[in-house]
């Protein structure tokens, strides 16, 4: 990986509308505002343009019949109060002045240059569709997968529904320290019949965890000014390698029958094939040691090497965003939309936000603070007329005419939510709060499509 970054600043869209209420009472201003992604960062883009603008028009455009996008595929099983956050996307898609087409993908059903001929506004939202690769020898083997089509796929993503992968392995392995790597990590160790109650690796009944003493001795010092969520984990891992457990700790962990640990310092090399040539059977990684020092760190390999035998292997390094459209601006090795303040370069009327705006980092809040500094934008350029209003836009209605002539057939927001009846109903039966259908045919035929 190169050592280019993208830098973006969230300034208090407070701040920038100053003026903007008193340019709409004295003009009748109706944007028509198209959004490409019904995510966090779709949704957060389009309730603050209908909360700051009392005319503007929003719709919202979605590959998938269902919405949410990664907060309904992304979210792991035991962190429910995360979905809340739906509850807020519900009350902007039931707005007067928003409606939800879904089961259109952008780039093929309908192109971006014929969205922007319908409306005076175009936001890309549609996130990261695709991981980064390893680049090392036996990546393809059996038993090798992305964490994010491992996933996708407990998560009921309907392109990773026929992911089947083996788990009768005794051990996997998993690239990656962040967040999604934990969240596999933890779902692999989880009784099915308690996921959902876990907060803490540490804690997981039957579990122990496995941590060197030698990787966490001076960290204390480290993590004082750190993030205080990122401290707090970090304190807790130390605490656990270095402090000797409490009697009723120590007898939980002696009993344990499985167990996880950390390994910092390694960098994989090569997937280990079995005797047959098509399933892994382990993984050699290399040591590294660190040198220099903060964000100049390197990781340089120090000879040792070391193999690790599993039957699964989960590559959690990181998520990448694709081209929607071969017309829009694309900066292939950043795998962002080229873009200033959420406006797209070299192209007026045309945002993003979200991953394809600064890249797949963060955590929802920091995708909502970021969708609302592009919404700010947009609302900018209606005050300054850079987005022309002069100029009557159908929106909708010209992009239904085209949808119809390829035979395109989009899912309303009450589809969805007969499609979420279905599973709410379906879950009921099997004493759990949902049982997703997986299947987008099989959704389309529910709402009569």
């Amino acid at each position: 990986m190169g050592s280019s970054c993208v830098c973006w600043k969230w300034r208090s869209p407070l701040r920038r509308l100053a003026g903007f209420s008193r340019l709409l009472s004295t003009a009748a201003l109706a944007p028509q505002i198209c959004v490409v992604g019904s995510g966090p960062a779709g949704f957060y883009t389009a309730q603050h343009l209908l909360k700051h603008h009392r005319l503007a028009r929003v719709d919202i455009y979605e590959k998938l019949p269902v919405p949410f996008g990664l907060v309904r595929f992304g979210v792991a099983p035991d962190h429910p109060e995360v979905k809340n956050v739906i509850n807020t996307f519900t009350q902007t898609a039931h707005s007067d002045r928003c409606s939800y087409y879904g089961n259109v993908t952008i780039g093929k059903d309908v192109t971006v240059k014929e969205l922007q001929q319908a409306y005076h506004a175009v936001v890309l939202s549609y996130g990261a569709e695709d991981n980064r690769i390893l680049g090392i020898p036996g990546e393809n083997l059996s038993g090798v997968y992305s964490a994010r089509a491992f996933v996708g796929w407990y998560n009921g993503l309907p392109e990773n529904r026929d992911l089947k992968p083996d788990l009768s392995s005794e051990t996997a392995v998993v690239l990656g320290q962040g967040n999604v790597a934990l969240d596999v990590a933890r779902v692999l160790l989880s009784p099915l019949d308690i996921l959902r109650e876990l907060r803490e690796m540490i804690n997981l009944p039957d579990t122990r965890p496995l941590l060197a003493p030698a990787d966490f001795t001076g960290l204390g010092d480290v993590i004082k000014d750190v993030p205080r969520p990122r401290k707090r984990l970090t304190e807790l891992m130390v605490k656990s390698a270095l402090e000797k457990p409490g009697e009723k700790e120590a007898g939980r962990w002696a009993s344990a029958t499985k167990e996880w640990g950390l390994k910092f310092r390694r960098s994989p090399l090569e997937v280990l094939s079995a005797a047959d040539g098509k399933q892994a059977r382990g993984i050699r990684i290399a040591v590294t040691r660190l040198e220099g020092s903060g964000e100049s760190a390197r990781a340089v390999p120090t000879g040792e090497v070391e193999e690790l035998e599993c039957g699964l292997i989960l590559s959690s390094i990181g998520y990448r965003s694709l081209p929607l459209d071969s017309a829009i601006p694309f900066d292939p090795k950043l795998g962002i939309i080229p873009n200033s303040l959420g406006r797209v370069q070299g192209e007026p009327g045309l945002y993003c936000s979200g991953w394809v705006k600064r890249g797949p980092t963060g955590v929802i809040i920091t995708t909502m603070n970021d969708s609302f500094d592009t919404a700010q934008s947009v609302l900018e350029d209606l005050q300054t007329g850079v987005l022309n209003l002069s100029s009557s836009k159908e929106g909708f209605k010209s992009v239904r005419s085209i949808l119809h002539s390829r035979g395109v057939h989009p899912v309303t927001f009450s589809d969805w939510e007969k499609i979420d009846a279905a599973e709410v109903a379906r879950g009921k039966l099997a004493g759990k709060p949902r049982e997703k259908i997986v299947d987008p045919q099989e959704m389309l035929q529910l709402i009569n499509h």
